[in-house]
């Protein structure tokens, strides 16, 4: 991978390719890791979202602008964006990962695009991050309508349940990898009247039950 590959496609060219490296590779990799540049991208896309959000909606409250901003910035809608810029194909991982799917995992994707936002911050500052967070997550930005309630996908399955006479879906831990302070969880999301099974990882049961109930609330309702 050489770092040019990908600044055109995320809206900023690194002066400092290591940077540009060290945001797309995870400590499975080795000890030059990504989590730094992480904790910085996390607070400094919040800041940019809340900006835009602020901007955008000048009469709402704070609670709605909150509410709208947790639903741009999760780590589904992370993932979603690492899968359309096909970031995980350019991931530095360890062998292991590499073996267990994790340029597929979406708290690995979700961690690299905020790694790729402190990395522009760091690489030229406020503007540049900026920048990238809009080519990023521009189109979320412009299509979201506070309107619209952001209904988390197992309070979407369940009403749609619900309204069909179908039992809940049932939801269990079926895997568990990781460090005490570093877990994966993957959990099943069953619905048997509908023959529904279908799994979702993160590092919350909590997180991996919301991706479970995603995929069974798609494959319920296609067609």
């Amino acid at each position: 991978m050489e770092p040019g590959d990908l600044d055109l496609g995320i809206g900023h060219r690194f002066s400092d390719s290591e940077l540009l490296r060290r945001a797309l590779t995870h400590r499975s990799y080795g000890p030059a890791h990504n989590e730094r540049l992480e904790y910085l991208g996390d607070s400094v896309l919040n800041c940019v979202v809340a900006l835009e959000l602020y901007h955008k909606f000048p009469v709402l409250p704070e609670g709605e602008l909150s509410r709208l901003r947790a639903n741009l910035v999760n780590q589904q809608s992370l993932a979603a964006i690492a899968q359309q810029f096909a970031l995980g194909a350019r991931l530095r991982l360890g062998e292991g990962e590499l073996k267990s799917g994790g340029a597929r995992r979406p708290s690995i994707l979700a961690d690299a695009v905020e790694a790729l936002v402190g990395a522009a911050f760091l690489d030229a500052g406020f503007e540049a991050a900026h920048n990238v967070v809009r080519v990023l997550l521009g189109e979320a930005i412009d299509a979201i309508d506070p309107a619209v309630p952001g209904k988390d996908p197992k309070t979407l399955l369940q009403e749609y349940l619900q309204g069909r006479r179908f039992a809940l879906p049932q939801y269990s831990v079926v895997a568990r990898r990781g460090e005490a302070h570093q877990q994966l969880f993957q959990v099943e999301c069953a619905i048997p009247e509908l023959g529904i099974r279908s799994l979702g990882e993160g590092a919350s049961r909590r997180g991996a039950e919301q991706e479970a109930a995603r995929h069974a609330y798609e494959l319920a309702t296609r067609g």
